[in-house]
């Protein structure tokens, strides 16, 4: 383990009749050390735990054979967010007429302040229902940001639905649009 080095210096003495005293070195040696970092790397390696994945907690309602028994909401409540391509979110609030007139674009920035504003309005907040349609061209990023929101809004009822064919033909419509506005 440790040793003491008792070797004459190797020196000469300077002057004459004077006795120097010898040097004593010590060497420590090492090898334990390296053991012992092993078994403490062992040790924290062992009793760490790994990082648990992080999700989000939903609670999802019990299906219902019959029709009476569905959760059901108040038009006046429901606001249906569609998730387009290149990060485009499309919405409206209640149900879609056939001019659709109540059919706006936003982003992910904006969609907050909608989902406020929304929120704000509606009376009894038991009514207040999102709709959550992702199209085909959306990424999953997208429907993990729009989740996020629901979450930072606090909106305890939402719903991730199937978009239909004429929300789809109206996402592409007003996507198209925004792109040859974009290149003029």
């Amino acid at each position: 383990m440790a040793e003491m080095d008792t070797s004459g210096g190797g020196g000469h003495k300077k002057g004459p009749g004077v006795k120097k005293g010898k040097k004593l070195s010590t060497r420590v040696d090492l090898t334990p050390m390296v053991d012992l970092g092993f078994l403490l790397i062992t040790f924290f390696i062992f009793t760490t735990t790994m990082s648990q994945a992080t999700a989000m907690k939903l609670i999802l309602p019990k299906d219902a054979d019959n029709e009476k028994d569905q959760n059901k909401a108040k038009q006046s409540g429901v606001i249906t967010i569609l998730l387009g391509r290149d990060n485009n979110v499309f919405y409206y609030e209640g149900e879609l007429d056939n001019t659709a007139s109540n059919f706006k674009s936003s982003n992910f920035h904006d969609i907050r302040q909608v989902l406020i504003d929304k929120k704000s309005r509606v009376k009894d907040i038991k009514d207040f229902v999102v709709i959550l349609k992702p199209s085909e061209e959306c990424t999953y990023r997208n429907v993990v940001d729009i989740l996020d929101e629901m979450t930072i809004n606090v909106c305890t009822r939402y719903a991730l639905v199937d978009i239909t064919d004429i929300e789809t033909q109206l996402v592409k419509k007003s996507e198209d649009m925004a792109a040859a506005t974009a290149t003029k």
